[in-house]
C-alpha cells in the first residue's frame, strides 16, 4: 500500500507540478477570545460614528478570524443600502425563491457585506438578491458586515458566491466595474488584476454590451489565450478594448454566416458555432504558444470568410464539442 501511495504522489506531482502543502490545523489567524479583545482603530471608530449618524446601529466591532482585519456588524436603514452599480442584472425568480425561504423561516440570517460611500449610502458587492428579497418582504432595515476599505466594493467576483455567475454575467460586471473605475481611479489597467480577474472578461464584456446575444462562450478559450492586462491607464485601455471588441464582433458576423451556410446544408447541432470557431482557430494545435490578439483575430476572420461549408462532413460535426450557441 505504501508503494502504491508513493507512486500516486509522484504521478500527481508530475501532472500538476509541486504538490501543494497542506495547512497545519489551527495554525492561522486569531483565537476566538482575541477577535474583539483590543480597542478598535480610529478608522473603525469613525465609521461606527458615521453609521449611527446615518440612522443605523453598530452591533459589534471585531476582527475577522483569518486576516485580523477590523469590521463592524451593523443594522442599516434599508433605504441607504444599494447594490454596486456594476453588478449583474437581478434575477426576479431568484429573489422570489429567496424571499419565500426567508419568510418561511421568519428570520434573516445572512448579513450582506457593505461599504459606506462618500454620498452616505452603503454599497453591497454581494448582497443584491438578499437586499431585494428583504425589500420585497417589507423590511425596514438590514444587517450588514460593514468594512472600512472602499476597495472591497470592487472585489465583486471574489465575494459574490450567492448565485453562480455565467460568462456573460461575469464579463458584464467586470466591464461595468472598469468603466466606473476609469472615472475614479485611472491607474494602469494591469494594476486591477484582482478586481477584473482576467483580461478576456473586459473585451468580452464590451461585446456583450454591444450585442446582448453575443456567443462569448465560443470565443472565450481563444481570447483568454491571447488577451493580456494592458499597461496603459484605464481610460485609454478601455479604448483599446473597444477596438478589440469591434474586431471580435466582426469575426462573429463572419462565423454566423458560416453557421448559416452549414444549416442550409442540413446540419443541425447546438455546437455549430463552436465547430466553426475551432476550425478557424490558428492556436488549436499550438498548446502553450504565445500569440498576439490582433494577429490571431485577423487570421480567424480571414479563415471564417474563406470557410467552405461544402467541405464539411457529417461525422466531423458529430464529433464536435464545446459550448453550445448562446
Amino acid at each position: 500500500m505504501a508503494k502504491k501511495t508513493e507512486t500516486t504522489n509522484r504521478a500527481a506531482t508530475k501532472r500538476g507540478g509541486r504538490r501543494k502543502e497542506e495547512v497545519p490545523p489551527k495554525s492561522r489567524g486569531l483565537p476566538a477570545g482575541r477577535l474583539a479583545s483590543t480597542k478598535p482603530p480610529t478608522a473603525i471608530r469613525t465609521l461606527a460614528q458615521q453609521i449611527e449618524q446615518d440612522g443605523g446601529s453598530v452591533l459589534a466591532a471585531y476582527r475577522d478570524p483569518l486576516g485580523g482585519n477590523w469590521q463592524l456588524l451593523a443594522g442599516l436603514p434599508i433605504d441607504l443600502v444599494e447594490a454596486t452599480p456594476f453588478q449583474r442584472d437581478i434575477s426576479d425568480a431568484h429573489v422570489k425563491r429567496l424571499a419565500g425561504a426567508i419568510d418561511k423561516l421568519d428570520r434573516y440570517l445572512d448579513p450582506v457585506i457593505a461599504v459606506r460611500t462618500d454620498s452616505k449610502t452603503y454599497w453591497t458587492p454581494n448582497g443584491h438578491h438578499r437586499l431585494a428579497a428583504a425589500r420585497r418582504l417589507g423590511a425596514r432595515s438590514i444587517v450588514a458586515l460593514v468594512v472600512p476599505e472602499q476597495e472591497v466594493a470592487y472585489r465583486i467576483l471574489v465575494l459574490n458566491t450567492e448565485k453562480a455567475h455565467n460568462l456573460r454575467e461575469r464579463a458584464l460586471e467586470v466591464v461595468r466595474m472598469a468603466q466606473g473605475l476609469a472615472e475614479l481611479d485611472p491607474r494602469p489597467e494591469r494594476e486591477f488584476g484582482i478586481e477584473f480577474e482576467e483580461p478576456a472578461l473586459l473585451t468580452l464584456g464590451l461585446c456583450y454590451q454591444e450585442r446582448g446575444r453575443f456567443a462569448g462562450g465560443a470565443y472565450h478559450p481563444v481570447v483568454k489565450r491571447v488577451d493580456r492586462f494592458l499597461a496603459s491607464q484605464l481610460p485609454r485601455a478601455l479604448e483599446t478594448r473597444r477596438e478589440r471588441a469591434g474586431k471580435l464582433l466582426g469575426l462573429d458576423e463572419a462565423v454566423n454566416q458560416a453557421v448559416t451556410d452549414l444549416k442550409s446544408r442540413g446540419f443541425k447541432s447546438p455546437y455549430l458555432k463552436a465547430f466553426v470557431v475551432a476550425r478557424i482557430n490558428p492556436l488549436r494545435f499550438k498548446r502553450g504558444a504565445k500569440a498576439d490578439f490582433d494577429q490571431t483575430i485577423d487570421k480567424m476572420l480571414k479563415a471564417a470568410v474563406r470557410f467552405d461549408a461544402e467541405k464539411v462532413k457529417t461525422d466531423q460535426i458529430a464529433g464536435a464539442g464545446g459550448p453550445p450557441e448562446e
